[in-house]
């Protein structure tokens, strides 16, 4: 089953906007979306300015089960979620005030499919001044969750992981490759991309 909202198909059902989140695509505040993965270097979708930003309170974890793009049902991969704890540097989008709603319904269809995300207001801070924004941080209590596991086996499953889109290792480097060029540093993310290679064998 498949899901299309304004030109946007995801690959699984889409979760149902609730009201709070409808009614800002007629609002006149403006909507910043705060991204901490892919949407930074791939965010498929208009936006009218984008900050640097820090989100204090959560952090850029591999805390999620991939059991497609990255892993398979038998053996699932991780992604990368926003977890509670620590803090995040990644980058602001004002989504423009000409075609909001489309533009909200967009960014709501990539990241809301397969129901392991929460849409919830948070406080960036950027350069110019801090903003109120909207992050999507992952649900603790969906199955997907696998925050708990420890640091030694996310670095064994990143490093045999292979799944529809390639492998975990794959992954891991392009995030790290990208966060190098937006000039964001993540000393967690590098040391697991380090263990990660150190595990593999060398040719």
């Amino acid at each position: 089953m498949t899901a299309e909202i304004n030109g946007y198909v995801s690959p699984y059902p889409v979760d149902p906007m609730p009201e709070w989140v409808a009614a800002l695509r007629d609002g006149a505040e403006p909507v910043w979306i705060f991204a901490y993965g892919s949407l930074m270097w791939n965010p498929e979708i208009p936006f009218a300015e984008r900050r640097p930003a820090l989100l204090r309170g959560y952090h850029r974890s591999f805390c999620l089960y991939s059991r497609d793009y990255r892993g398979t049902p038998e053996r699932p991969g991780l992604v990368l979620g926003l977890d509670r704890g620590g803090s995040c540097r990644g980058i602001a989008y004002r989504l423009p005030p000409d075609g909001l709603g489309p533009a909200i319904d967009r960014v709501w269809a990539r990241e809301m499919a397969g129901e392991v995300y929460r849409m919830r207001p948070v406080t960036v801070s950027t350069p110019q001044a801090r903003l109120a924004a909207y992050a999507f941080v992952v649900r603790r209590d969906r199955p997907d969750y696998a925050g708990r596991l420890g640091a030694e086996e996310v670095v064994r499953i990143i490093a045999v992981a292979k799944g529809g889109r390639g492998t975990g290792r794959d992954y891991l480097a392009s995030t790290v490759r990208h966060l190098e060029e937006l000039g964001i540093e993540d000393g967690p993310l590098h040391r697991l991309h380090e263990q990660v290679e150190a595990l593999l064998p060398q040719s």
